[in-house]
């Protein structure tokens, strides 16, 4: 899987400043995109999906030197653990299944929103912030607007754009659907907030990263 950093080329990024700079052009509204590895570091599932693989695995090996007892099998799972559990810690799509829909869902969420104000999106005059979140390993998208778009556009439609945009990525078009995305965004909110005269850009243009969560 490919790190944040490394997800989009620097043409790819480029293209997404631009297009950023275009949306907001005819808006008084804030675009900001950010893409992180992943949105948790899922300790728990981790946890569950090596007791459970050692546990299965133990009973593989203790079938094959034919000594099935609780003697040999106990001690064979606190061995198989640590290799188990590094390689869920090294393959992390591995750990998804364990933490189940429910937790990744809310996961992302969470950390899209602990973004929003990472960023600084609360900070614009008429709280007019967007932020265009995508978290590669749940293969995620969160849209959030501030309490200014909110009042006057239906969550529903960022709902729909972010639904656009996570197939994109599953279909491999992750540049070409986040710049259509981003154009959605720049298209409604130059409906509801027309770019006013002592405009500034608030908000940096360019894609936002994040170092991996440990």
């Amino acid at each position: 899987m490919k790190k944040a950093e490394e997800f989009f080329t620097p043409e790819e990024r480029e293209r997404i400043r631009a297009a950023v700079a275009e949306a907001e052009g005819g808006t008084s509204g804030e675009i900001a995109t950010m893409v992180v590895d992943a949105s948790d570091s899922y300790r728990e599932a981790e946890i569950l999906g090596a007791v459970l693989l050692s546990g299965l695995l133990a009973v593989v090996a203790a079938v094959a030197i034919h000594h099935v007892t609780i003697w040999s099998y106990i001690p064979l799972v606190i061995l198989l653990y640590f290799p188990s559990r590094y390689l869920f810690r090294l393959v992390p799509p591995l750990k998804l299944p364990f933490a189940g829909r429910r937790r990744v869902a809310e996961a992302v969420r969470e950390r899209a929103v602990r973004a929003f104000y990472e960023q600084g999106l609360y900070r614009t005059r008429q709280e007019t912030g967007i932020l265009v979140f995508i978290s590669l390993l749940e293969h995620k998208v969160w849209i959030l607007g501030d309490r200014g778009i909110n009042e006057r556009i239906d969550p529903r439609f960022w709902q729909e754009l972010a639904a656009r945009l996570a197939q994109g990525l599953r279909e491999g078009r992750a540049c070409e659907a986040l710049c259509a995305v981003v154009a959605g965004c720049g298209a409604e909110l130059s409906r509801h907030f027309p770019r006013r005269a002592d405009d500034l850009n608030e908000l940096r243009d360019e894609i936002l990263t994040e170092r991996p969560i440990p």
